[in-house]
Formats: C-alpha cells, sequence, structure tokens
C-alpha cells in the first residue's frame, strides 16, 4: 500500500484532536472509506489523499463529485439509516514521508 503512511498520519493527527476511530478502510458494496471516525456524537467519514509533487495533480483534484457520491452511499450503507449526524471530512498529504505538509478540510454535502 503506497498511501499507508498518509494514512497512519492522517489518522493520528485526528486521533490527537480527539476523535475516536471505528474502522480503517471500511469497504462497502458503494465504495470504501480511508479512516471512519466519531467526534462526539458526529460520525466523520474521512478520505485521505496524498500527492508527493503536483505532476498528476493535487490531492485536492483527486476528490471528485462521483468520489464523493461514493463515500455518502458508503456512509448511508455503514449506519443503515440518514439521520445520523455525519460529517464529510478530508485529510491532504502534500509531499513525502520525510518531507509532507498536511491539511484538513470539512466537506460541504
Amino acid at each position: 500500500m503506497r498511501g499507508a503512511w498518509a494514512e497512519a498520519l492522517a489518522c493520528r493527527y485526528l486521533l490527537k484532536k480527539g476523535y475516536t476511530l471505528l474502522g480503517r478502510n471500511r469497504r462497502t458494496p458503494y465504495g470504501e472509506i480511508d479512516l471512519w471516525m466519531q467526534d462526539g456524537p458526529v460520525y466523520v467519514a474521512v478520505e485521505v489523499k496524498q500527492r508527493r509533487s503536483a505532476a498528476f495533480g493535487t490531492p485536492l483534484e483527486a476528490l471528485t463529485p462521483a468520489k464523493y457520491q461514493r463515500i455518502y452511499r458508503s456512509v448511508l450503507h455503514l449506519l443503515g439509516r440518514d439521520d445520523a449526524p455525519v460529517r464529510f471530512e478530508a485529510v491532504l498529504v502534500y509531499g513525502t514521508k520525510e518531507r509532507y505538509r498536511l491539511e484538513h478540510l470539512h466537506l460541504e454535502p
């Protein structure tokens, strides 16, 4: 897994912010949620994107509407209902293990 280090970095970052980890790489018929977390009473689906350079686009550019839709459907599948408080977030990692910059975004549904 090439980006496993970025996912681990993002997980540590969010745990330090007080989030609780519910699962990693949660697969559903609709796709995968990289980090399935909880922040107080709110469930949080976190997409982690990492790029060493912008040669093939930035991590933010990789968050397409289609990707967001797959995450949304996956969340509904995991919860089994649509009335639970849910937030969608992304942790973008620019660079390499040795030298990186992290950006944390709250995404709008």
